[in-house]
């Protein structure tokens, strides 16, 4: 049973929609804790007409969401560091991120930083902001990831957390928002939602801290 997004998509004025393809044949090709569909498809083309049928495949992943989580009053940002097998060819396999998870059935992406918060991070999580949602890979997988930014006393937070049974090993990182920035200019964030959620901070922090000074 494939994740289905219900949250609408709308195209730019004259753009093209689902209707504008006719799939032809969808076969599951591998079904493990992740899935991978085999597509053969046909599409409409910009110039006109219908293009020949193509074959795609596609990594299908349940939604997942992340959040920021900040604390106004030390203008401290929480990160984390952990092992990650799709860093494996680059120059360090541990990454740094924001706090994020997997949407499990009948949980919003709120609850979900919320629990991971506790989880990968032993913070608990006080205000709550959506961000942005958006396709992490179009290319080739259909996750659609939503950023969130948290407030949180990050005075006391620091440590190794995870759940072990899941072979969670993970370090958290309580930094300077001017030492984070610095990280994301040095490429030290090499992952889209780290990198998109301290870009955003970048242009909302000031609007963040006169928000939740209050």
């Amino acid at each position: 049973m494939p994740w289905v997004h219900t949250e609408l998509n709308l195209p730019a004025e004259g753009g093209f929609t689902l209707a504008d393809v006719d799939v032809v044949r969808r076969e599951t090709v591998y079904q493990g804790f992740y899935r991978l569909d085999c597509v053969r498809l046909r599409h409409r083309l910009f110039a006109g007409g219908t293009g020949p049928e193509i074959k795609r495949e596609v990594f299908i992943r349940p939604p997942a969401a992340g959040v920021l989580i900040y604390d106004p009053v030390l203008d401290n940002v929480l990160l984390i560091e952990q092992f990650r097998i799709g860093a494996l060819e680059s120059d360090c396999p541990w990454q740094l991120e924001i706090v994020a998870g997997l949407l499990e059935a009948g949980e919003t992406p709120e609850s979900l930083v919320r629990r991971e918060a506790l989880e990968e991070a032993g913070v608990k999580l006080l205000r709550v902001e959506p961000v942005m949602t958006f396709l992490t890979s179009p290319g080739g997988s259909n996750e659609r990831f939503t950023l969130l930014a948290a407030e949180a006393d990050l005075s006391a937070a620091g440590g190794i957390h995870g759940l072990p049974e899941e072979g969670e090993d993970i370090r958290v990182r309580v930094m300077m928002c001017e030492d984070a920035f610095r990280a994301l200019r040095d490429n030290r964030m090499d992952n889209a939602p780290g990198i998109l959620a301290l870009q955003w901070l970048q242009m909302h922090r000031e609007a963040l801290r006169a928000r939740w000074l209050i």
